[in-house]
């Protein structure tokens, strides 16, 4: 698989959404990410709206099912979303009900190992369980609760590569990442690259001259889609 950067729209309202998926599109991201703040605020409207804004355009919504998982899958299906998401922290049976929904719907399912003791196990599972991506995560408040106790804020770098040979589908990583850490992902064996919105460039190596954020944004994408992704040992 080669390398794609996804970006995760975490705005919460619908022209914004779209205002930022345009520039991005231009500046050469492949999927559009309906985040968590957006599904909140907007619900299915801004799926829709997403789909016809980007009718070619590959959509995540980022539910974090944990209950419910074949309506909420259908629903935003129905609404044009192309992947949903479901964790692994789920019971069994919610994350087959996902999985159920998204071939009945035409429908990938990404599973999300944020929260589990063991992540690797956790990506072994959701692929055994049918899913057809691993998000592997690691959530903000855990990242700022241990940083704020004193201690090394944990990374998905951490175990990325282990996940990664854990598992024969595609994995993604998130949480915290530095822009030179999401580009190098490929590297790890994971070819899925997410970026924030807003976005906050803090490279000195993508930032341009004029402070663009498109320019910044064309770079980055340069430096994900000229990569080969690692391979699995």
């Amino acid at each position: 698989m080669k390398p794609i950067v996804q970006i995760s729209l975490d705005l919460t309202n619908i022209d914004e959404a779209i205002s930022t998926a345009r520039m991005a599109l231009r500046a050469g991201v492949d999927w559009l990410e309906a985040g968590t703040p957006l599904i909140l605020a907007e619900g299915l409207h801004g799926v829709r709206a997403l789909r016809k804004e980007f009718p070619g355009v590959p959509i995540v919504a980022d539910l974090k099912t944990m209950d419910g998982g074949y309506l909420e899958a259908e629903m935003m299906a129905k609404a044009g979303a192309t992947h949903v998401v479901v964790m692994a922290r789920a019971h069994a049976e919610t994350i087959k009900c996902v999985v159920q929904a998204g071939k009945d719907f035409n429908c990938k399912v990404m599973g999300d190992n944020l929260g589990c003791e063991d992540m690797v196990t956790a990506a072994k599972m959701l692929e055994d369980l049918g899913c057809d991506y691993v998000i592997h995560h690691i959530g903000y408040d855990e990242r700022r609760g241990i940083a704020a106790a004193g201690h090394r804020m944990p990374s998905p770098l951490d175990q990325l590569k282990e996940v990664v040979d854990a598992v024969n589908i595609p994995v993604q990583a998130v949480g915290g990442l530095s822009i030179e850490q999401a580009i190098a992902c490929p590297s790890y064996g994971a070819p899925l690259v997410v970026l924030g919105a807003p976005l906050t460039i803090d490279a000195d190596a993508f930032k341009t001259s004029s402070g663009d954020l498109e320019s910044s944004l064309r770079l980055i994408c340069n430096a994900v889609h000229s990569q080969t992704v690692a391979a699995r040992q």
